[in-house]
């Protein structure tokens, strides 16, 4: 048996082409599997589960038929879901682990995150991080009326973008919304390796997919970066011998 793990598909309206390739990758690839792993960024946004959002209902269906078929989905909030709550997770019978999580994968401890805490170089994120996981926060950002909530995260949306082209003038800061985001960094990187002593570690929210081979203190590590979805799928496929990752 595999065991997938996806992220950062970001799906969105202005993005009709990545729900499709979802439905089809559920079907096709995650119903023969033993689990999924969302790790993250499912959404391009998501401001509580009271918002009625088409594609959250299409992908509640999917990840529900993949449920009654056996599978279990795994899931971890990103930088653009964090307010992903248990009611909607019910509703896809999908369950919500920590960020970050050691997994037992076919014999082997494996460190789960979604990435963004690894990415120490931007300053001005990590405060913002930082805040927004607080829960007094997110209480007070729940409270707030739909459509305030709405207009707050395309507004975090805009500055996003507008950040990042100040901290990079050659990012890809381009129409639809995506962005290059800062890359992990390596102090981050080994510091959680040591703090978690495991040997792989798997996340997205860099946009960059990889498997690296490192060497930190004298120890051999393997880092997976999951690829997002904008233009086509990343598949990080697992089972006991070894691991791939391709396109869908």
């Amino acid at each position: 048996m595999t065991t997938l793990f996806i992220s950062d598909l970001h799906l969105d309206p202005v993005r009709p082409h990545i729900l499709t390739d979802f439905h089809r990758f559920v079907r096709e690839q995650a119903a023969h599997a033993e689990a999924l792993y969302i790790l993250g960024d499912l959404f391009e946004y998501w401001v509580g589960d009271d918002d009625p959002q088409p594609a959250a209902d299409e992908v509640a269906q999917a990840l529900t038929a993949l449920a009654a078929h056996g599978v279990p989905t795994y899931f971890l909030r990103g930088n653009r879901d964090f307010l992903l709550r248990d009611h909607y997770a019910a509703r896809c019978r999908m369950r919500i682990l920590p960020d970050p999580c050691v997994i037992d994968l076919y014999g082997q401890p494996v460190l789960l995150a979604h990435g963004d805490a690894l990415c120490t170089d931007d300053l001005a994120y990590q405060a913002f991080r930082q805040q927004s996981r607080e829960p007094a926060w997110q209480q007070a950002m729940l409270a707030q009326p739909l459509p305030v909530r709405i207009a707050l995260a395309q507004q975090a949306r805009a500055r996003s973008i507008e950040h990042q082209r100040a901290v990079r003038p050659d990012a890809d800061a381009q129409a639809d919304g995506r962005e290059d985001i800062t890359d992990a960094s390596a102090a981050a990187i080994a510091a959680t390796f040591a703090r978690y002593g495991v040997a792989t570690m798997i996340h997205g929210h860099t946009h960059r997919p990889a498997i690296h081979l490192l060497t930190i203190d004298g120890q051999p590590r393997r880092r997976i970066v999951l690829g997002d979805w904008y233009d086509h799928g990343s598949v990080l496929r697992v089972d006991a011998d070894g691991f791939t990752l391709a396109g869908l």
